[in-house]
């Protein structure tokens, strides 16, 4: 299913232009705070009407200029930053007034399933002012899909809340991802979310749309590796992850072996050396070659690789490339010290 935006408005003196098109299950809209990532939501869902532009879902037009469908026609599911649940109904009731958004016809929604996936079934009866602020936002995920959407918009759901229920919520939209594949637009500021989430990062900055990429890539400094737990060395608390590149010894990953998980390894945290190195502390040596040089304004540069077929990429100096004689091409070992991937870098994949 293709979603297609290409839209322009000003609203309260901010001008947004913003134009992209997305096929994956899972979009990220990632930047900072008022980058216009809500604004963009809004226009999808039909909260707002741009001035100008096109909006599209796998060929059903919401907005063209001279067109706008109306919401409630939209099919468009919407998780807000607050729950916003009905405070005189029980969750049960919460859930089940989603429903009535979708007309007979079209009711898709698996009640039952959706109240498994997302762990509901102790909390029905109860009412949102009982509930956490994770249970809130597992309920109001809930009766949204329960709309039977074609499209599932979510603006910050962890926003709100602390590291554990941030957590807890990011391992149900894992699960709703894998299992639903209902595409899916999440709005974050933070990196971690992002990369545990998103098959595609559109990057916002001032209205704007800065980059689209398939996966993060230089996009934040880093590359995004999908790999396989092989072993959990328990002894010394070292996961390693195998990947088409090879293996990855990492830290503190908790995942079982046999899992698929997203890795993203840091430019910054990359070393290069033209010869294997011996007698060093560091774990991860992974022989690659060198794909291009990006210079950056400063005395650093980006060094994109190859590694068995796998993206990688390395941040140092531009001293230290000139020195190393690096080009497309040359035959490098990139260097990874196992700390640097911990459980903030990692994600079922």
């Amino acid at each position: 299913m293709t979603l297609e935006v290409d839209i322009r408005t000003r609203l309260a003196g901010f001008a947004l232009e913003v134009a992209f098109a997305t096929d994956a299950t899972v979009t990220a809209l990632f930047g900072p705070s008022g980058a216009g990532k809500t604004s963009v939501l809004n226009a999808i869902a039909g909260l707002i009407r741009p001035e100008a532009g096109h909006i599209a879902l796998d060929g059903t037009v919401f907005f063209d200029g001279a067109r706008c469908l109306p919401p409630q026609q939209r099919r468009v599911g919407y998780v807000f930053q607050e729950g916003r649940l009905l405070p005189h109904l029980t969750v049960r009731q919460n859930l089940l007034y989603g429903r009535f958004f979708a007309p007979a016809a079209e009711r898709s929604a698996d009640y039952e399933r959706i109240v498994a996936l997302l762990d509901l079934e102790r909390l029905l009866a109860r009412r949102p002012q009982t509930l956490s602020g994770g249970e809130k936002q597992r309920v109001a995920i809930g009766r949204a899909l329960l709309a039977s959407p074609r499209l599932l918009l979510l603006d910050e759901p962890l926003a709100a809340l602390d590291a554990a229920r941030k957590a807890e919520i990011l391992y149900y939209v894992e699960r709703l991802r894998d299992e639903l594949s209902l595409p899916m637009v999440f709005v974050s500021h933070t990196l971690e979310e992002v990369v545990r989430i998103a098959d595609t990062v559109v990057l916002l900055a001032e209205g704007k749309v800065v980059e689209q990429r398939a996966t993060l890539g230089r996009l934040e400094g880093g590359a995004v590796l999908e790999t396989t737990v092989a072993e959990q060395d328990l002894r010394w608390g070292l996961a390693r992850l195998d990947f088409a590149g090879g293996s990855l010894y990492a830290a503190d990953v908790n995942a079982l072996v046999g899992e698929r998980i997203r890795v993203r390894v840091r430019a910054q945290d990359v070393t290069l050396a033209l010869t294997r190195p011996t007698g060093i502390s560091i774990r991860n040596i992974l022989a690659g070659s060198v794909v291009s040089l990006v210079p950056e304004e400063g005395p650093s540069m980006d060094v994109e690789l190859d590694v068995g077929g796998t993206a990688l990429i390395a941040r140092i100096t531009r001293k230290s490339a000139m020195e190393l004689g690096l080009r497309p091409g040359l035959a490098v070992f990139a260097l990874v010290k196992s700390v640097s991937i911990d459980r903030r870098s990692v994600g079922y994949a």
